[in-house]
């Protein structure tokens, strides 16, 4: 059956829809159409891998409210214990898709992370939502933002200080290292930097294996209550409303099961606009990520900061307009080419890319726009970007638009030249 002749029978499909008042989105009725003819999924058990992280919350709630089912899947997710797992798994075909780091699964394509895979990308999952975590021994010091950390390094031996994050080229990287380089600190040579999984960034602080960690929460917030760092930056304080963890898996998955991943962008995407509709969703699904088959922590390191409801553990509360968010009308999901372009910039910026790369094609390569727009239009009431590029402002004034990006990742003063 030609692509064509699947197109049509779904749009008719959904003008009955319509034709229903809109009964099309009734629980069970989208499964049994779905289910028969062109849009059956070509695989009814899903698993995808996910680390212990609050981002996770739009596949846990996909399979525990049963948005999943909707759509004729199951998903089940399966707790990985690092990122490096995640990949390995993903790669190996253990994992159907995963949440992933941005820069993790871009890295992927271009051989960067591991050996050269195509990858695609179906949705982002969440923005905002990460941060920088400083030690409390770096608090009395005196050290409270990226200048006087500057000035603390500056007064040290090269690579006596060191930071965590959580993969060399994911978001956490990209953050830190701009972060940093905000403040004139060079990433590279001024400090030494380790990789830490998620879970265990408190823990290796608390022991003094590293002065400072980006990751994501519940972790920051965890370092505050344990008394042992301060958040010094959030990511969105870095990046306003930044694309973070999106649904990856393996280009050949999706060739070889299309219905299936349409499905399973359209459940996870409705259990993220369920996430967002409500601050009492919201502290429901901080209870739910809390236990211990998600999270395993206490629920009040989830809850204030789901709520934007910001603490910095050195007397500032605030609330925060670019706290995590899933949905956003969709906005959040859409697989913006310039959001991927950019962590193309960031390696570029950093010698992890030798040579200009093609950014438009590789982002149009991974970034699934067209899985997404179908399962938008499956799920209605979503409107369609009409350009694949936004434009951001970031903390040092940069404005990115995904246009002239080699001039953009060339034109920093702190940048990795030579290797």
């Amino acid at each position: 059956m030609g692509d064509s002749h699947i197109f049509l029978s779904r749009r008719r499909f959904l003008q009955a829809g319509a034709a229903l008042g809109g009964a099309m989105l009734l629980p069970g009725l989208m499964q049994s159409a779905w289910a028969g003819g062109s849009d059956k999924p070509e695989q009814t058990t899903v698993r995808v891998g996910f680390i212990p992280l609050t981002d996770c919350a739009p596949l846990v709630i996909a399979a525990l409210k049963g948005f999943d089912k909707k759509y004729g899947i199951t998903l089940v997710p399966t707790k990985e214990a690092s990122w490096a797992a995640v990949r390995d798994k993903l790669v190996s075909g253990e994992l159907d898709a995963a949440h992933i780091l941005y820069g993790l699964l871009y890295g992927l394509e271009l051989g960067l992370a591991g050996k050269p895979q195509a990858m695609a990308n179906l949705m982002t999952l969440n923005q905002n939502g990460q941060g920088i975590t400083l030690s409390a021994d770096l608090l009395e010091k005196g050290v409270t933002h990226v200048e006087s950390l500057k000035t603390l390094v500056g007064q040290s031996e090269p690579g006596t200080y060191t930071f965590a994050h959580t993969f060399p080229t994911g978001t956490h990287a990209m953050w830190l290292y701009y972060w940093l380089a905000s403040g004139g600190i060079n990433p590279f040579t001024d400090i030494r930097t380790v990789v830490v999984p998620p879970p265990q960034m408190v823990m290796n602080m608390r022991i003094g294996n590293m002065v400072g960690f980006c990751v994501g929460e519940p972790w920051n917030a965890r370092a505050i209550n344990d008394r042992i760092g301060f958040t010094a930056a959030t990511s969105q304080s870095i990046w306003p409303d930044h694309p973070e963890k999106i649904l990856g898996t393996r280009s050949a998955w999706v060739e070889q099961n299309p219905n299936t991943a349409r499905a399973l962008v359209c459940a996870v995407m409705e259990a993220a606009r369920w996430i967002d509709a409500s601050p009492e969703n919201r502290r429901e699904t901080a209870r739910i990520l809390s236990r211990r088959a998600w999270l395993n922590t206490k629920e009040q390191y989830l809850t204030g900061r789901m709520l934007g409801e910001y603490e910095n553990g050195a007397g500032q509360r605030w609330q925060d307009a670019h706290a995590i968010r899933f949905f956003n009308e969709g906005q959040v999901n859409y697989p913006w080419l310039s959001d991927g372009m950019w962590f193309l910039t960031q390696f570029r910026r950093w010698g992890l890319l030798k040579s200009a790369p093609d950014y438009t094609a590789i982002a149009s390569r991974i970034n699934r726009i067209d899985v997404w727009k179908e399962a938008a239009t499956a799920l209605g009431d979503i409107s369609i970007p009409s350009s694949s590029l936004r434009t951001s402002t970031l903390m040092d004034g940069t404005r990115w638009t995904g246009e002239s990006p080699e001039q953009y990742a060339t034109g920093f003063s702190l940048q990795r030249t030579g290797v």
